[in-house]
């Protein structure tokens, strides 16, 4: 009953684009046609359930469908807040359907008051209704707005792994300052654990969405977001930017791996191993305008990296090679050269992690 609003309401942006495949599935259609040639009234049976099950199959993996405790705490406000709305709803259109038929003209028993100007207890139902409604609606939004503030830790310090994410043009950098590993476009972390995400954007604005662990926020350049998320259990979920940020806005998605703490050490441990550096040098290549990036992972980072873009000490990311006015350097700080130069010891940082 709550999937079929929700789907409508939050389709483009909250679902993942297979789960629209799922949806459009070509059998369910030729369910349908063989079920009109059987029989007329079995058919319009046929096709209701048809479609009503493939609406309910769009509800995995959405919203509707949390892996955490934040993205569970998020869809029970949707569902108080749709059933507060329907207390409201759905006797208003019986009301609406019963005074349409109680005055109707065939009706011998109903009174007709041509003089009828004002009635207080009218009034006060008419009056009475929305405010409850907004004072109900109120008390959820309090509520969540507390309990759910995306810089309310969930859980100590200690146990709570930092998660550096910088939105690009047009791809996702995910930095594991603790590990001292990078990624683009896949987001690992381990099930169970608190994760505080620091974001922050390169160029425009931007929003991370992962749909099943709940809570957009925005990643603004020069600004820093902060964002508290948990999935309970291992497996692979759908990340996406949630805000339009150019041409390469629809494939600006990412995978989101969700490892046993265990796995999650023993992958940092062997990426960590690897090759690939990501410093101001690398990074300011990584800035450039890309679309549909595969997913790749640097093996050691140039400490304070992030807090570099955030305070603007690396530049914004350039935007595109041509068809834009204004002179290309001009940023609203000095670039610290030495960030550009700053060289990465691999030795010390593999100790480090």
């Amino acid at each position: 009953m709550f999937c079929m609003p929700t789907y409508f309401a939050f389709m483009s942006s909250l679902l993942p684009r297979d789960h629209w495949n799922e949806i459009q599935r070509p059998r369910h259609r030729l369910q349908i046609a063989k079920a009109s040639a059987i029989k007329p009234g079995l058919s319009a049976r046929l096709a209701a359930i048809a479609l009503t099950a493939s609406m309910l199959s769009g509800c995995e993996g959405g919203i509707l469908d949390p892996q955490g405790p934040v993205g569970d705490g998020n869809r029970q406000i949707l569902l108080n807040s749709l059933a507060v709305m329907l207390v409201i709803v759905v006797p208003t259109i019986v009301a609406s359907l019963g005074f349409a038929w109680w005055f109707r003209a065939s009706n011998p028993k109903a009174r007709y008051d041509p003089g009828f100007t004002y009635s207080g207890r009218i009034e006060l139902i008419v009056w009475a209704i929305p405010t409850l409604t907004i004072l109900f609606l109120g008390g959820l939004i309090y509520y969540g707005s507390h309990d759910l503030d995306p810089r309310k830790p969930l859980g100590p310090p200690e146990q709570t792994l930092e998660v550096q994410a910088i939105a690009l043009d047009w791809k996702w950098l995910f930095i594991y300052p603790d590990q001292q590993v990078a990624g683009v476009n896949e987001l690992v972390m381990p099930a169970g654990t608190p994760v505080r995400f620091r974001l922050t954007s390169s160029s425009v604005m931007n929003v991370f969405f992962v749909p099943q662990l709940g809570t957009m926020i925005y990643a603004m350049n020069g600004m820093e977001s902060e964002l508290n998320l948990q999935a309970d259990n291992p497996g692979d979920l759908y990340g996406q930017a949630a805000h339009y940020s150019g041409d390469g806005f629809s494939d600006m998605n990412f995978r989101v791996r969700v490892l046993t703490p265990e796995e999650f050490e023993q992958w940092a441990a062997h990426l960590r191993g690897g090759n690939g550096v990501l410093n101001a040098e690398t990074y300011r290549e990584l800035a450039r305008q890309s679309h549909d990036i595969a997913p790749f992972t640097y093996a050691h980072v140039q400490p304070g990296l992030f807090d570099a873009v955030v305070a603007q000490k690396l530049p914004p990311g350039p935007g595109p090679d041509s068809g834009r006015g204004g002179k290309p350097e001009v940023h609203p700080e000095p670039i610290d050269a030495s960030m550009c130069v700053t060289p990465v010891s691999i030795a010390d940082n593999s100790s480090g992690g």
